[in-house]
C-alpha cells in the first residue's frame, strides 16, 4: 500500500513543489490552504492524471483547531505530516496590530500543534510515522522587522526538538527544514527586485533557493534512518 502524505499550505510555492515531488514518487497525497481552493483542485487534478496515484485537495484553515479535527475526520490515519502553512508580516513591532500578531502565529505556530495533535495518534497506534516542519532561518537568529515571523518559526524549532523526544520511543521521526532565503511568492512579495539582488549578493551561493530544492530535501528526510529526529536542518546556501 502506498504512504499517505498531508501536506499543509500546498496551493503554491513549497508545498506545491512538495506535492509535486512526492506524487511523482507515488505517494498519496492529501493537500490543504485556506483560500486558494480552485488552484489547489487544479492541482490535485494534474497529480492524478499524471502520476497516477490519489491526490485529494481539502480547504482547510490549518490555524483552526476545529478545521483540523473535522480535516482528519474526513481522511483518517497519514503516514507522514509535512507542515509547510506559514505566512509574513514585515513591519516595526510597534506598528503591528494584535490581529496581525494572532494571524502569522495562528498559521505559523498553532497550525503545528493542531495537525500534530490529531496525525501523532494514528502514528503511535502504528509505532511509525515521519512530521517534518517547514520552518526558516529567522526561527534560529531572528531578523528586524519580522519579529512576528521570527517568534513563530523559533516555536516551530522548539516544538520540533521537544516533540520528537516525546514521540521517539513510539518510532516517530520529527524534523524541520529552516528554509533561507527561497524564491517564493511570499519573498517577491516582502521584498523589491533590489532588495532581493541585495540578499542573493550576501549569500555564498549566489542566489535563492529554489521550491523544489526544499521538497527533495523533504523527500529525503522522509526515507532518512529512523534515527534521525529532533532536527533543525539548515537549508540556505551557507547565507546564515
Amino acid at each position: 500500500m502506498r504512504k499517505k502524505v498531508l501536506i499543509t499550505g500546498a496551493s503554491r510555492g513549497i508545498g506545491r513543489a512538495i506535492a509535486e515531488t512526492f506524487a511523482k514518487e507515488k505517494y498519496d497525497i492529501i493537500v490543504t490552504c485556506k483560500e486558494s481552493v480552485n488552484t489547489l483542485k487544479e492541482l490535485a487534478v494534474k497529480l492524478n492524471e499524471t502520476c497516477g496515484i490519489s491526490c485529494t485537495a481539502c480547504r482547510c484553515d490549518a490555524g483552526d483547531y476545529e478545521a483540523v479535527k473535522n480535516l482528519f475526520s474526513q481522511i483518517g490515519d497519514v503516514d507522514i505530516l509535512i507542515n509547510n502553512a506559514g505566512v509574513s508580516y514585515m513591519g516595526l513591532l510597534t506598528d503591528m496590530e494584535y490581529e496581525d500578531w494572532r494571524t502569522v502565529l495562528g498559521t505559523n505556530l498553532d497550525s503545528v500543534f493542531n495537525t500534530c495533535r490529531f496525525a501523532v495518534p494514528g502514528m503511535v497506534r502504528k509505532k511509525k510515522g515521519k512530521i517534518i516542519n517547514i520552518s526558516s532561518v529567522w526561527g534560529e537568529v531572528g531578523a528586524s522587522y519580522e519579529v512576528a515571523y521570527s517568534a513563530s518559526k523559533g516555536g516551530v524549532n522548539a516544538l520540533t526538538k521537544a516533540l520528537a523526544k516525546e514521540l521517539a520511543p513510539s518510532r516517530i521521526q520529527v524534523n524541520a527544514i529552516a528554509c533561507g532565503v527561497i524564491d517564493t511568492d511570499m519573498n517577491r512579495n516582502d521584498l523589491s527586485k533590489e532588495e532581493l539582488k541585495q540578499l542573493c549578493e550576501e549569500i555564498p551561493a549566489g542566489r535563492m533557493g529554489k521550491p523544489s530544492e526544499v521538497a527533495k530535501l523533504v523527500l529525503k528526510l522522509c526515507e532518512a534512518p529512523d534515527y534521525l529526529t529532533g532536527q533543525i536542518i539548515t537549508l540556505d546556501g551557507g547565507w546564515i
